[in-house]
Order: structure tokens, then sequence, then C-alpha cells
């Protein structure tokens, strides 16, 4: 059977203490996917303290983006010692083991563990991670050379007390938001929504699958929505889509049906939003177009995207469009932006503040008790972005009362803070 590892580097210790750690394996928060998955897995969890370690100047940590990960293969070993033996283990590592396997074709990093002081200690597990690139000499003359030496030899004679060893090859990065549609065209594959309502996948089979709906978090705590979907490649190029003030990501539907239903956009990823100042959770800096755009530079490194093929953004979508083009360019390989402006005309402010006047007069209230923009400036922003000719009593007429909805629902407090 394959064993499979997966390590998980924590800066803060303490954290795996807390009760926002420890509630994730209560029966609670799990899902029944969880529960029914870990009756068919065996699992074996560890926790150590980094004690040391050296890597190469060509080392890039596995998640950062331009990190050439592909293939990347990692050695675990595992010693138990005999009682007192650890400081001539110490010095072996420091003083020739570690010098001899950075001769190693291939080898990036080593670092040295030691099983957790935040757990009890039945017997102390030293455990070491060599990691190689894809192209490397495991096995060969310079990594034989540094187990065979005389003070090799006898470390594993008189030091080690058991030792074990296990070869990996990378198979999967994760990163900050799930972003893996490449299960989901499988007919094994299940609608899976998570305990909190939060994260939801839809596989192939379902009418608007194959997507992902989760949330990111930004570097300010606050929490941007977004929708995954198309290409089911994990390298495919990623559109991204930053839609118009007071509403949802939604707002997008029939444009990404359109734009996938033909077989050539069928190799592109899209990824759509809901921007900041959807709700009033909308953080305490001011909503400048800079924060929005980097934004859009949070989603791409939390789906782990070098690079988006394209940012595609209408009104402030469209400034933010070109905002993140601007500010970061290696991130993006190209914008559109719609029905917007590189400056704000002079008589914005005291428009929006009009429009603000006229929510606040209302005082709407959403079922959760939250102001929100109303009916009285739904109905008037609707007006501007159609047509007369659009209240056509059919299909049109129906998707006005559907963005009607968007714009009604809006935060009050996060429009006045966009």
């Amino acid at each position: 059977m394959p064993e499979w590892m997966a390590i998980y580097d924590i800066t803060d210790m303490a954290e795996l203490t807390s009760e926002t750690y420890t509630n994730l394996r209560t029966a609670a928060v799990k899902s029944q996917r969880e529960k029914d998955t870990m009756k068919q897995i065996a699992v074996d969890r560890r926790i150590f303290d980094l004690a040391g370690g050296r890597e190469a100047k060509a080392f890039q940590p596995l998640e950062d983006l331009d990190a050439e990960s592909a293939g990347a293969e990692l050695v675990a070993i595992s010693l138990s010692l005999h009682p007192g033996k650890e400081q001539e283990l110490d010095r072996w590592y420091d003083e020739e083991h570690f010098g001899m396997i950075s001769k190693v074709p291939g080898w990036l990093r080593s670092r040295r563990f030691v099983n957790s002081s935040i757990e009890s200690k039945d017997r102390v597990e030293w455990l070491t991670i060599h990691e190689f690139a894809a192209k490397n000499a495991i096995g060969g003359e310079e990594h034989r050379a540094a187990a065979s030496t005389p003070w090799a030899k006898d470390i594993m004679s008189n030091v080690v007390q058991e030792r074990r060893r296990r070869d990996y090859r990378l198979y999967y990065t994760f990163g900050p938001a799930p972003r893996d549609l490449q299960r989901l065209p499988s007919a094994d594959a299940v609608p899976f929504t998570s305990p909190d309502g939060k994260t939801r996948t839809i596989p192939a089979a379902q009418p608007d699958g194959p997507a992902i709906e989760s949330y990111i978090t930004t570097k300010d705590d606050v929490a941007l929505p977004y929708r995954l979907e198309g290409s089911p490649d994990p390298d495919a190029p990623l559109i991204v889509l930053s839609n118009s003030i007071l509403v949802e990501w939604g707002i997008w539907d029939g444009f990404v049906a359109a734009f996938l239903s033909a077989p050539q956009n069928r190799k592109y990823r899209v990824l759509r939003y809901s921007t900041r100042g959807r709700s009033s959770a909308c953080g305490d800096r001011p909503v400048t177009v800079d924060v929005l755009a980097s934004d859009v530079v949070a989603l791409l490194d939390a789906l782990r995207v070098p690079q988006a093929a394209a940012v595609v953004g209408v009104s402030i979508g469209g400034a933010t469009a070109l905002a993140t083009a601007l500010q970061h360019p290696a991130r993006v390989a190209a914008f559109v932006s719609c029905d917007t402006s590189a400056k704000s005309p002079a008589g914005n402010r005291k428009t929006w503040g009009e429009r603000i006047a006229v929510a606040e007069k209302e005082g709407a209230r959403a079922t959760s008790g939250e102001s929100v923009v109303g009916e009285q400036l739904a109905e008037l922003t609707v007006r501007r972005w159609f047509v007369s000719a659009s209240y056509d009593g059919g299909d049109t007429e129906a998707e006005i009362a559907r963005v009607k909805a968007m714009v009604r629902s809006n935060s009050l407090d996060g429009f006045k803070k966009s």
C-alpha cells in the first residue's frame, strides 16, 4: 500500500494547543466526508520542534510560487538513540554529515527535528528531512559517501538505537485556499459543503460544475469569497473577473456560461470574487483602488497562481484591473478595464454621498439586522445600468431583478467604506 506524508510548518507551536486548532478534531467540526475518509486510513500524527539545519543558496520554499517543485524528492530519516548520546549525534551532523550531504547533486535543504515539547515524550525521536530537486543523485556516489565514513558508521553502531528511512516524491503543495478542480470531473466525485457552509466543491456532473466556492483571508483579516471553475488542469491559465460596486461574483454568471461554452475557451480557469465592501467586514483601512489591487494579488497568492492570464473588470473592477496591472506587472499578462476611468471625476464624491444618503434615509435591514442598501437605491442603480428597452417582461427583465436583489442586499457600511 502507498504511504503518504503531509508536512505542515508551524511558526508558533502554541497555536497547536489553541481552541481554534483542537476544535478541528472534534466531531461537531468534522464533515461527514472527513469522518468517512478517516475510517478507511491509518493516520500517524507527529509533532516536532526544529533543532537545526542547512540549505543551499538556490533553495526556495515549496510555498514560493516560483519554486521549481515538480518532481521534488524528500528523504526522511527517523532515529531513536541510546541514552545520553544526543550531543554526539549533534556533532556528527554539524561537523561532518550536513557538509557531505550538501555535496549530493540536487540537494536543496536538510532540517533536523526532535519530537515536540508540547507532547508527552515516552521516547525521544529525532527526524531528519533532506530535500532534493527532481534531478538529483540520491543513492549516488556522493550520497553513499556521506553515510559510509568511519564517523558515520560509529554513529550508526554506537549512538543510534533504531533507524527508519522513507523516501517520498512531492505530490501536492497546499495553499491557503482550495483550488483542486482536477478531481471534480471524476465519476466518483460528490458534492461537498463544509460544516460552516463557507466552502463548496461542485462536481462536473452537477449543472454548474466543476467548481470550487470558498474564500481567502487577506493580511488585514478580510474574507473575500470566490468561485473557481473551468479547466481542471491545475496549470491552466487563469482569468480573474472583478465586479462593480454593490454586487457579488454572481453578476458574472451569464458571461462565464457563455465564455466556457466555446470549446476554445475551455482551456482556461476562471476566478471571480466578491470585492471588499460587499459586506461590512471590509477592514479598518479605507478601501482604495490600491487596496483592491492588493486583494487581487492576495487571491493569486492563495491559489498559487504566479501570473494571471488576464484580469477583467467593470467599473470599480475595471479600475482594480488597471491598478493591478500597473502596480504588479509581473502578476498580470493582460487586462481589460470596462466602463471605468483612470481617475475619479471631480463630482464623484458628491454623487456617491447622495446615493449613500438615499440608502440611509430608507434604513433597510437584512434579516440578520445588518443595515443594507435597500430598495430605493437598488432601483435607482439598475435604472442607470439597464436601458428602458431591457424591461421586456422576459429573460432580460428577470436578470435585472436578480441584479437588483444583489444591490439591495449589499451592506450599507461596506458600501460607505468603498
